[in-house]
């Protein structure tokens, strides 16, 4: 699973906001260049020059979801659409009123990532690596003892790559200017997690991507599209990989989605997001697996949710999921067998 924080499902669905392009173009670039890099009048095109690998490769093998202009609704059940309460809902299955602050306080519900860390066969499979620091909170470091790497923490294990090493040297030290507290660079943690998937081969693996988030909050619009450009380059080389390897190969599914929405292109409100703020209790996802029908951009179809999700990963391994409370029903159209 991977996690793009805060990417709207307008740009997933319609690729870059010319209105958004004209009002918000960061220092460094110009309205000629982002058009170059992602603007056509044709929406499929638009979207696919934004977002390559999406509409290549998984909207031709796999299923998209969150297209509201076409009939097809994803949204959060929690009411504060911020990224805590986001991912705590996706990964427990339940929205949870207690947790409603990004406040590094561990969480007390059972998450899908330990849930599936206590089946046979799977102790020691499983993994997270997330940008953001508060992922120690949120997966629950403190309760857990597989791999979770976030934020500037070296990544810790009992054997490590020459690259792992070499990461481990300077994360700790890297400049977060421009950045939320506590968050990495997308680009360490794309390689810690690409370089623990080749070498320890989980079974699991879970990968939380943030820079979209930091620069739509900052309204760098043209940072923020390349953010969600270099993502789908990030996981279409994880797919080609997965691909490649005899173990992952044709066995492997890829689910990607967000924590929260934004608001709409007028008056900025595209870089917010939280209760007071329209639209941005949608949501979309993407998922790409050999149990999972080639629908593509599935439209006019029952609203699903982000709880929805972690019952849904655990069906994919032939567990019925279970947490401390109710958890939101598996999407069926998602594993029913071809």
């Amino acid at each position: 699973m991977i996690t793009l924080d805060g990417v709207r499902w307008q740009e997933v669905f319609k690729g870059a906001d010319k209105t958004i392009i004209t009002n918000n173009i960061n220092e460094d670039g110009t309205i000629e260049e982002i058009e170059e890099k992602y603007w056509s009048d044709d929406e499929k095109l638009r979207r696919e020059k934004l977002l390559p690998f999406f509409w290549k490769t998984i909207e031709e093998q796999g299923q998209l979801y969150g297209n509201k202009e076409r009939g097809s609704v994803m949204r959060l059940t929690n009411p504060y659409f911020f990224s805590y309460p986001g991912y705590n809902e996706l990964l427990v299955g339940f929205s949870d009123d207690s947790i409603n602050s990004n406040e590094k306080t561990f969480n007390p519900n059972t998450n899908v990532l330990e849930y599936m860390n206590q089946q046979t066969g799977f102790k020691g499979q499983v993994a997270a690596f997330a940008s953001w620091d508060v992922f120690d909170w949120i997966i629950n470091k403190d309760r857990n003892d597989f791999i979770i790497n976030s934020g500037a923490y070296p990544y810790e294990d009992s054997v490590l790559t020459q690259k792992q090493k070499w990461m481990n040297s300077f994360v700790s030290h890297m400049p977060y200017e421009g950045y939320g507290l506590g968050v990495r660079w997308d680009a360490l943690t794309h390689e810690y997690a690409f370089d623990y998937l080749k070498y320890r081969k989980p079974r699991l693996l879970y990968i939380a991507y943030d820079e979209t988030d930091e620069y739509a909050h900052q309204l760098k619009y043209d940072l923020y599209l390349k953010m969600i450009h270099r993502s789908d380059e990030y996981i279409g080389r994880i797919w080609k990989w997965l691909q490649s390897n005899d173990m992952y190969r044709n066995k492997t599914t890829l689910i990607i989605t967000t924590d929260h929405g934004r608001g709409e292109a007028e008056k900025d409100g595209w870089g917010s997001h939280g209760q007071t703020v329209p639209g941005a209790q949608f949501v979309w996802t993407a998922i790409l697996g050999p149990d999972t029908p080639q629908m593509g951009e599935v439209t006019y179809t029952d609203t699903i949710a982000t709880n929805q999700i972690a019952a849904t990963i655990a069906h994919l391994f032939g567990y019925d999921y279970k947490s401390n409370r109710e958890t939101g029903e598996v999407i069926q159209l998602m594993v029913a067998k071809k």
